[in-house]
């Protein structure tokens, strides 16, 4: 599929690049350094996301320059869609997006089944970025300054900071390779881990009240309401994290993080330790991840949803 995605980049010049709605470091990193490398090869790249680049990336160089409007897409002969499983993960102009001639889908998650004719999935990759830098690789062009600090970004924030199950030797090596092509860990560290505004913190000591041990300590949860939010001053986007807080404790084998959202719905992360399966249980809600983590949306009262939560984490440990 990498001969697919050369044939592609060589015979088209206009390409829009997006990825899923709710950025993470991964998308994000994984389109800079896509776009970056698109425009060395002198090629015009356009990245559109429908929402706002979290204030925690705006380092990264290109971040400026993304657009969250979605332009005329007359021009556009390829569209690259990056980690997301689904045109809807988009957002709401995902529809849109899929009319472009050429689309072609790169990701890591396991719970994608393939919805591009041109794709490149690999749920045993760390991270999106690992895989574009996998391709540049292939490419046989050279690792930017401004693609490798991209590329290491996107590659920490996925991994945990290299703490996941996530983490290979190939992650490894190709971080290794990151730093030799320019890429500052202290640097990077410093503005993705500790650049928080103080909304943030104002929102996370609102937050800890809520922590939840259930099932014998073996599950643990936080809770955000948009009162919360509203209170804090803060934005969705600074809950990044939120949910690997009760998979800090000892005994939690599996961290939810229950975030109501401004249409009343609520999006649900769910991390776990080791080879406990949240796949499993996001999609039971209608959305997928990896096994170690995943996310789903959904509606009802929160203590419903807590009850068919725990009934699915139920259903999973049985057939593990």
């Amino acid at each position: 599929m990498l001969r697919r995605i050369r044939e592609q980049i060589g015979l088209h010049r206009h390409f829009l690049i997006t990825a899923h709605e709710r950025l993470d470091g991964d998308a994000i990193g994984s389109e800079l350094a896509l776009c970056h490398m698109l425009r060395n090869l002198g090629k015009e790249a356009v990245i559109f996301n429908q929402d706002r680049t979290p204030g925690n990336y705006l380092f990264l160089p290109g971040s400026d320059r993304i657009v969250h409007e979605l332009p005329a897409l007359d021009p556009f002969e390829v569209a690259f869609i990056l980690d997301c499983g689904d045109l809807d993960r988009i957002g709401e102009a995902g529809a849109r997006i899929g009319t472009i001639p050429n689309l072609i889908n790169i990701d890591h998650h396991v719970s994608n089944e393939g919805f591009c004719d041109v794709r490149l999935i690999d749920p045993q990759a760390s991270s999106t970025g690992e895989m574009i830098f996998r391709l540049v690789r292939d490419m046989g062009l050279a690792v930017t300054g401004e693609m490798a600090t991209c590329l290491y970004m996107a590659i920490l924030t996925d991994t945990g900071g290299f703490r996941y199950g996530n983490t290979r030797r190939d992650t490894l090596l190709a971080a290794a390779d990151l730093v030799a092509g320019g890429a500052d860990p202290q640097w990077i560290s410093e503005n993705v881990y500790e650049s928080n505004p103080p909304a943030r913190i104002r929102l996370l000591a609102a937050v800890l009240p809520t922590l939840r041990l259930e099932e014998g300590g073996w599950v643990g949860s936080l809770t955000v309401t948009q009162k919360a939010l509203a209170d804090a001053g803060a934005l969705p986007e600074h809950t990044e994290n939120f949910v690997d807080i009760p998979r800090s404790i000892r005994g939690v084998e599996i961290s939810i993080l229950y975030m109501e959202l401004s249409d009343g719905r609520f999006k649900l992360s769910l991390r776990s330790k080791g080879k406990t399966n949240v796949e499993r249980v996001a999609r039971a809600f209608g959305g997928g991840g990896h096994i170690n983590a995943a996310g789903c949306r959904t509606e009802g009262e929160l203590s419903m949803i807590r009850s068919r939560v725990i009934r699915a984490i139920r259903a999973s440990a049985a057939e593990a």
